[in-house]
């Protein structure tokens, strides 16, 4: 069957990296669903490149740390399209919150950054994993982070639930196989609205910084992280339980960057 036939489901799919991943899918055939939790007008906005683009897309609107809510996306999706190939989860958040300043890393700011990106995840794959079965088998790609390897970036609970993210994807590989694929990507520094609102005026800095110490010379745009999530979903069959690296060299530098 080709991609033309195919429907992937790609959370936060609205704006960054998940909006890039629902380009991406779009211009090699595949429906998408693109789902979003407050952003709907970006929601719509890739919605509508993606028709002008000939395929087909909806936008849903979810809290994937609500499980409930993932359900109805899921049974949504099976509504229009009959069927799921891909999910990709791409929704995640953060706090900024230097590394020293361990008061501020509340149990209300643990506890949201878990439910979204750690069980939020596994909320949208166990919702998948009967409609992807009956359709035939399908892929999940969870979007990580250098974070969970390199303990550095916007949070300590953020560097965690990365972490966590990695197992996940272990554990679901193992536990979905034959039928589903579970992989992951690990972006390093990408330049979006979300790390640029979240630096505020040390961004430009950051970005010098990275762009002259990591071994390709730039930092991460959120097409490179699409392209990376595109090719565990198109390439080789027997991949699978992995996370894909995708950060210009940023694990090889040796390069230190303080959020603080």
């Amino acid at each position: 069957m080709s991609s033309a036939n195919k429907v992937a489901i790609v959370t936060g799919g609205g704006t960054g990296v998940g909006r890039a991943t629902s380009v991406a899918l779009a211009r090699i055939g595949y429906c998408v669903v693109v789902n979003y939790s407050r952003s709907e007008a970006d929601a719509e906005s890739t919605v509508q490149e993606i028709v002008a683009l000939g395929s087909q897309a909806i936008a849903v609107k979810a809290d994937v740390a609500d499980d409930a809510a993932c359900r109805t996306m899921v049974s949504k999706t099976m509504e229009v399209f009959g069927r799921i190939d891909v999910l990709v989860n791409c929704a995640g958040t953060t706090d900024f919150i230097a590394f020293q300043n361990l008061e501020a890393a509340t149990d209300e700011s643990w506890e949201r950054l878990w439910k979204v990106n750690v069980v939020g995840a596994f909320h949208c794959a166990r919702a998948v994993r009967e409609p992807m079965t009956t359709s035939g088998g399908g892929m999940i790609v969870n979007v990580s982070s250098v974070a969970a390897q390199l303990g550095q970036g916007s949070s300590i609970p953020y560097c965690c639930t990365k972490a966590a993210l990695d197992n996940l994807t272990v554990s679901l590989a193992r536990t979905f196989a034959p039928l589903i694929r579970v992989n992951g990507v690990a972006p390093g520094f990408v330049e979006t609205r979300w790390t640029h609102a979240g630096l505020g005026d040390r961004f430009d800095t950051l970005v010098e910084a990275y762009k002259k110490s990591l071994p390709l010379g730039r930092t991460c745009q959120p097409e490179d992280i699409a392209d990376g999530i595109v090719s565990l979903i198109t390439g080789s069959r027997i991949v699978t339980g992995q996370t894909l690296t995708v950060d210009a060299g940023m694990m090889i530098s040796g390069f230190q960057v303080k959020f603080d």
